[in-house]
């Protein structure tokens, strides 16, 4: 019927899984956090950074605040930071909707630039483990980069779930549309694999300057069962279902050798977005390694100052 054997097909049907368990079963590896976000009620003189922040160094590791938090990296981060990165890195954190704090990260990478991206990132990464790419990544696109950590993430609370990433990214959204003024005309969201879930949801639903979608799933069910064509009641991550209501240019990028999710999600996210820019096919990647190839960030560079400037124009 949809390619799936009889006894999956019995297994759906007669005992189907609940969303929480496919996530739960697909997405959800916290690593153990490598940093700590710590309160900080009277930074000491002479150690404010622009927008009110902290920033010091002790040994193998550091420490960076906003207003009333500082960041303490583990060497588990495996990147320390230096006082010019000190100086441009914001952490705070923030409430979902769902109760949950949520922690958050604003690294001004291009004094002048334009958009600011909003990342979601893959799994088993958190925030400490993430920085560096988003310092690399913000200096190469000439953008600033705004992070935040999904609950039971990091120094997020709460535990991993498909309604707390929705609640989480719309916390981050709103933190930096308020905290910062960032108009939505000059927000990118980014998800990388499952960091695409949160973000064409958020996308389906807000306009904003445009999206990128780094190895994402069409479905949860769809990566259990790679031969489901149709989208069930209790499947989970149904990216397919909306990124048709996406109102915003798309950049899809996917491996053709991709291990974890297969390169035919792209294709088919890609063939559903009616707004969807030319792809980024990378020949030969897997899931962890698009960034490693030089196609990476000279079509994120096209697509930023090409592709978004013909729409804005």
């Amino acid at each position: 019927m949809n390619g799936l054997s009889i006894r999956e097909l019995c297994c759906l049907f007669c005992c189907p899984p609940c969303p929480s368990r496919i996530a739960a079963k697909l997405a959800f590896l916290p690593p153990e956090p490598t940093y700590a976000l710590l309160p900080d009620p009277d930074p000491a003189p002479g150690l404010r950074s622009r927008g009110g922040g902290t920033a010091s160094t002790t040994g193998s590791t550091s420490v960076v605040g906003e207003g009333r938090w500082k960041l303490h990296l583990t060497e588990r981060a495996e990147f320390q930071y230096s006082q010019r990165e000190l100086d441009v890195t914001d952490v705070f954190l923030t409430r979902s909707s769902r109760g949950n704090r949520v922690g958050c990260m604003y690294i001004r990478c291009a004094p002048n630039a334009r958009f600011t991206v909003l990342f979601s990132h893959g799994n088993a990464v958190d925030l400490g483990q993430m920085s560096s790419f988003y310092i690399g990544l913000g200096t190469r696109i000439n953008c600033n980069i705004f992070s935040y950590d999904y609950s039971g993430y990091g120094a997020s609370t709460g535990k991993p779930s498909e309604k707390n990433l929705y609640a989480d990214i719309d916390a981050a959204w709103h933190a930096l549309r308020s905290r910062y003024g960032i108009s939505p005309e000059n927000i990118i969201l980014y998800g990388q694999s499952i960091g695409t879930v949160p973000t064409v949801d958020l996308a389906s639903r807000f306009e904003c300057a445009a999206v990128v979608l780094h190895s994402p799933l069409t479905s949860g069910m769809r990566v259990a069962f790679p031969d489901t064509k149709k989208t069930y009641c209790f499947d989970a991550f149904p990216n397919i279902e909306k990124v048709s209501k996406i109102p915003s240019p798309v950049l899809i990028i996917h491996g053709t050798e991709d291990e974890v999710i297969d390169f035919s999600h792209g294709l088919a996210l890609f063939e559903r977005c009616p707004k969807a820019v030319e792809p980024l096919w990378v020949e030969g990647a897997g899931h962890n390694d698009i960034e490693l190839y030089s196609q990476y960030l000279e079509r994120l560079r096209r697509f930023i100052n090409q592709d978004l400037a013909a729409q804005h124009a």
